[in-house]
């Protein structure tokens, strides 16, 4: 991966994992997944983070839009696009979701955060380029 790749977004994920560790230290794992979004999104907003919630998000077929959408948790920055999840670890189908989020928005980062882990907050950042998608 090249070095410019690795800092796209960068600041701005650092402000973004800092809202979701607040958000950790204060809740704790245990509770469910749009108990954290909520508790995430009044952090950003505290912190005068741009973001929105569940934005529905069109899915082509070649090059018909579906009359089904789908809806990331939160996108920041109008480009980060960020998958929360309450699970005792992630999975790798958590990961695969966040990559086919970032290709269908054609966004460059995302963050799959998950509060639920007993010992820390687990997350990851995913980085799409037009050749591949890198952690």
């Amino acid at each position: 991966m090249h070095n410019d790749e690795n800092n796209i977004l960068k600041q701005e994920g650092y402000d973004l994992m800092a809202a979701a560790f607040e958000v950790y230290n204060e809740l704790g794992n245990g509770f469910t997944e749009d108990i954290y979004q909520e508790a995430l999104e009044t952090e950003l907003a505290a912190r005068n983070i741009p973001h929105a919630s569940q934005v529905p998000v069109l899915i082509y077929y070649k090059t018909r839009p579906l009359k089904k959408t789908f809806k990331p948790d939160l996108i920041t920055h109008d480009q980060i696009v960020v998958e929360l999840k309450a699970h005792k670890t992630l999975l790798p189908e958590h990961e695969a979701q966040l990559i086919n989020y970032l290709k269908a928005m054609q966004r460059p980062v995302g963050y799959l955060i998950n509060f639920g882990s007993p010992v820390k907050l687990q997350w990851q950042r995913i980085i799409r380029t037009p050749e591949a998608i890198h952690k």
